[in-house]
């Protein structure tokens, strides 16, 4: 095993129990070795998404879990720190983006030091902020798999993939919207985007959307039209329910409706005929079970838009960012609950 410095026991926040955020402890724990695969990454920034509440909510409150102790959070940013044997693509001291770290694990990114395998470990580049690859992860390979899965259009991402295509964001001022908005323009797509504030139209623009809807100023079927006459080949849908008809009056003949997720309700009523005279394609997605191939395709995609610099975040580039310490990891949860805009990051080292 090639190792940096030596320390000692390192911070991390646990619980042991479901329930509100007041089940997180800050509490000191041994520091973990890497095995065979594996890599030890001192993490610099841990990124917050809406699975890692719901998980510590859990169905009910004080139920068990499926470890004795678990770690929250599946995105971060940091530094390798440790390399176990086996290891030829990362060395010591890489800078790194990290994913899933939850996945079929009990352990997360909110603590000091974390071992993973080295697929869920991607390098860096050198001039890309911690900031920008805690923000990666569960949003950007949301993303990538909703942009990836329509009939006709291909099932990876570079420029030129999308060329030719209108893509569709429910929702572009959130994180997973925010990234489709800039793979689907890094990857060539005409981008249209649907907000519900004047705030949310300029965080749209600037995360590069060609067009905005409000869809509380009027007819937002019309204005997508107005601007997609053939209608939209991608819908990245976050709210299927009150999105349903909205989104059967604007695909195109053999469009994809991409759903990630069930904001506004938790079942969708269809009306059969529209859907059915475009041919009309849902599709469901959830990264726990859409399979190792997929994560693979998306990590090495959103790590070559990454180096060419597509995925900028903070206010500038669409995705306001709001740190906590790690002692405040509670009150992460409580912002990401309550609907924040923008990016929920904690801090974990220097």
């Amino acid at each position: 095993m090639r190792t940096g410095p030596v320390v000692g026991p390192m911070k991390a926040i646990t619980y042991s129990r479901t329930g509100d955020s007041s089940v997180l402890q800050l509490q000191d724990r041994p520091l973990p070795e890497p095995g065979a695969g594996e890599v030890r990454v001192r993490v610099v920034v841990s990124g917050v998404n809406p699975t890692d509440w719901k998980h510590r909510r859990g169905a009910a409150p004080g139920q068990e879990l499926e470890y004795p102790e678990v770690v929250p959070h599946h995105d971060g940013a940091g530094v390798v720190d440790a390399v176990g044997a086996g290891v030829s693509e990362l060395s010591v001291g890489d800078r790194v983006w990290v994913f899933m770290a939850q996945h079929q694990r009990p352990d997360g990114t909110a603590q000091e030091y974390l071992v993973l395998p080295v697929a869920s470990v991607v390098p860096l580049p050198d001039g890309v902020g911690f900031e920008v690859g805690a923000s990666l992860g569960v949003p950007a390979i949301t993303a990538h798999r909703a942009l990836t899965v329509a009939e006709g259009w291909p099932s990876r991402l570079r420029p030129g993939a999308l060329e030719g295509a209108t893509v569709l964001v429910a929702g572009g001022a959130g994180a997973v919207g925010h990234a489709a908005i800039q793979l689907a323009r890094w990857a060539g797509a005409r981008v249209i985007t649907t907000v519900s504030t004047s705030e949310k139209e300029a965080l749209a623009a600037a995360a590069g959307a060609h067009h905005i809807v409000n869809y509380r100023a009027g007819d937002t079927a019309a204005a997508i039209r107005e601007v997609a006459p053939d209608g939209v080949d991608i819908v990245v849908e976050v709210a299927p329910a009150p999105n349903a008809a909205l989104d059967a009056a604007v695909v195109s003949n053999r469009a994809t409706i991409a759903i990630y997720a069930n904001d506004g309700g938790s079942s969708v009523e269809l009306d059969i005929i529209p859907n059915m005279w475009v041919n009309a394609r849902y599709q469901f997605l959830v990264l726990y079970t859409v399979g190792d191939d997929a994560l693979a395709n998306a990590r090495e995609d959103v790590a070559a838009a990454v180096g060419d610099g597509a995925m900028g975040v903070g206010e500038e580039n669409g995705l306001p960012l709001h740190y906590f310490a790690l002692e405040e990891t509670a009150g992460a949860h409580d912002a990401v609950k309550s609907g924040v805009t923008g990016k929920v990051l904690v801090r974990v080292s220097d």
